[in-house]
């Protein structure tokens, strides 16, 4: 090796440990000012629930406050897309269920960001049961029941889902096609507004996330017919998953992750997950997210990575099939 070859070695080995030495440094003083938690759906949505809970948690564990930020529109993409061009400094992190860090990969033809290569993954939160619920008026008791009418008047039932492209409407989508049925669907802003029009009983049947329901249907306002994870949910005991109603191998359950702008420093990254992967199997935790239907999990980064590759894997049929696009 030549002398000014030995040189350049040096100084890149120097060079490394500096880089190295002032990402440790800035870890150790992060948070210095308040942190943004961007979350892509609205106020009382399951996924701002949960932002709030770690908000709150981040704030005791590091002592600075935690802005949780309702950034709406285009199913997320909105938000992602701002948090994709954040710099990557640890002060703009996304709280987020699956569809714009996974299948908004499949349903939009022009993404603005890719949900795979431009965010680094922190924590795999928990995941939440989808269910099939009907106004009281609608005479199906059981799942078998409803696709019996809907076999025998296509399109006369209604559907709504929170919006076009989201867990909801893909998962409702998956249900027809596996059982042979079809209603028409309705798209909403969101599920407040679907669970309003679900009461009102202006549209028959809702097909979205499980909490936003809870209280609907303890109180008797709705009936749920089905749940489509692999098992029943706790809230629920009585209500059948869908391979228990006849429908084998559906399971249409989401998942929260939080992740942030590519680049973040590894020390926040390996900070955030710890306290968010031990925050939520805690019994405090526990309390908080079991009467709203979240499952807690607290995985670290390898685990989000395999949940988004899960996630595009489970659906690209699913909404080619149902020849969903959007812009």
């Amino acid at each position: 090796m030549t002398s000014l070859s030995r040189r350049a070695c040096v100084a890149s080995i120097v060079g490394a440990g500096i880089a190295a030495g002032t990402g440790s440094a800035f870890a150790q003083q992060w948070p210095a000012r308040p942190v943004t938690l961007v979350v892509p759906f609205p106020a009382g949505a399951s996924t701002d629930v949960v932002a709030r809970l770690l908000a709150e948690k981040l704030r005791t564990e590091l002592g600075q406050s935690f802005i949780v930020e309702n950034k709406v529109g285009a199913g997320g993409n909105i938000a992602a897309s701002g948090v994709a061009r954040a710099t990557p400094d640890g002060y703009t992190l996304f709280v987020t269920s699956a569809g714009p860090i996974a299948t908004n990969k499949l349903l939009y033809r022009n993404l603005a960001y890719d949900p795979l290569t431009d965010f680094d993954p922190i924590a795999l939160i928990g995941d939440v049961n989808v269910a099939v619920v009907v106004h009281p008026s609608v005479e199906a008791r059981t799942l078998a029941e409803l696709i019996a009418y809907g076999k025998a008047n296509p399109g006369k039932l209604t559907f709504g889902s929170p919006g076009l492209g989201l867990m909801g409407h893909i998962a409702g989508e998956l249900l027809q096609r596996r059982a042979g049925f079809q209603m028409t669907h309705v798209p909403y802003r969101g599920s407040a507004p679907l669970a309003n029009d679900l009461v009102a009983g202006q549209v028959n049947v809702a097909v979205d996330f499980l909490p936003g329901y809870l209280p609907l249907i303890q109180a008797g306002r709705v009936r749920a017919l089905a749940v489509t994870a692999d098992t029943r949910a706790p809230q629920i005991p009585d209500v059948p998953t869908l391979q228990e109603a006849g429908l084998p191998g559906v399971n249409a359950s989401s998942w929260f992750a939080m992740v942030g702008p590519k680049g973040l420093p590894a020390p926040i990254v390996e900070r955030l997950s710890q306290i968010v992967s031990t925050y939520v199997k805690s019994p405090e935790a526990l309390a908080k997210l079991d009467p709203i239907g979240v499952r807690p999990l607290g995985r670290g980064p390898d685990a989000v990575r395999a949940a988004q590759a899960a996630e595009i894997a489970k659906w690209e049929d699913v909404i080619k099939a149902a020849n969903i696009s959007l812009q």
